[in-house]
């Protein structure tokens, strides 16, 4: 299902066709679609090259990954995400390699390499939604990350469903117009809480 993003200023045709709906088909990603997400991934700008990002990922082929996976998320995102036929975690390492620093940044580098995944699932007809609701001590625990490493977001990937396959409150959500705040309301001048009068 296309819901574009109505922007009121023009932003990049893939921009605009990004969401995160819960509809999925079941059907396989194929082998060379799976590693196309990491190697978008790999590519994504951190701090010092630092590249603090690391994926646990499983397909339905795999099912006892899968299903640990899947055991981490919360009893909402249970009820659409087992649908999707890849599941995938990203974990930052939060210190620097070199010296063992703390990396202040690797969260948000973390998320600048999901980003360039999600992007690139939907230049490839896919759709990826990102899930905060998941059981991070669960993850940790039933996945082994090591200490310096933190449970960033769950993501479901896969191909476009059918939204009448939800539950009825979700396919209201599904089906429902996008929203964001004006970019007057987070864009400020050098003082915090002024608007730019570059977005004016």
């Amino acid at each position: 299902m296309d819901k574009p993003a109505p922007a009121q200023h023009h932003i990049v045709d893939l921009l605009a066709r990004r969401w995160s709906p819960r509809a999925f088909e079941e059907r396989p990603l194929e082998p060379e679609k799976f590693k196309s997400l990491f190697e978008a991934a790999r590519w994504a700008p951190s701090s010092n090259n630092e590249q603090p990002w690391r994926f646990l990922a499983a397909t339905k082929d795999h099912r006892a990954d899968y299903d640990r996976l899947l055991g981490c998320l919360s009893e909402g995102n249970l009820k659409w995400a087992f649908r999707a036929p890849v599941l995938i975690l990203s974990v930052a390492r939060l210190l620097f390699e070199d010296d063992g620093t703390p990396n202040r940044h690797a969260l948000h580098d973390t998320g600048m390499a999901v980003e360039n995944l999600v992007l690139q699932a939907t230049s490839l007809g896919l759709q990826a939604h990102q899930m905060a609701g998941y059981d991070v001590e669960k993850a940790r625990r039933e996945c082994q990350i090591p200490s310096g490493f933190e449970p960033v977001a769950m993501i479901a990937v896969g191909y476009p469903g059918d939204p009448a396959m939800l539950p009825d409150y979700l396919r209201e959500r599904e089906l429902k117009p996008r929203e964001r705040q004006p970019i007057h309301d987070f864009v400020f001048s050098s003082s915090w809480g002024r608007p730019s009068p570059l977005v004016r």
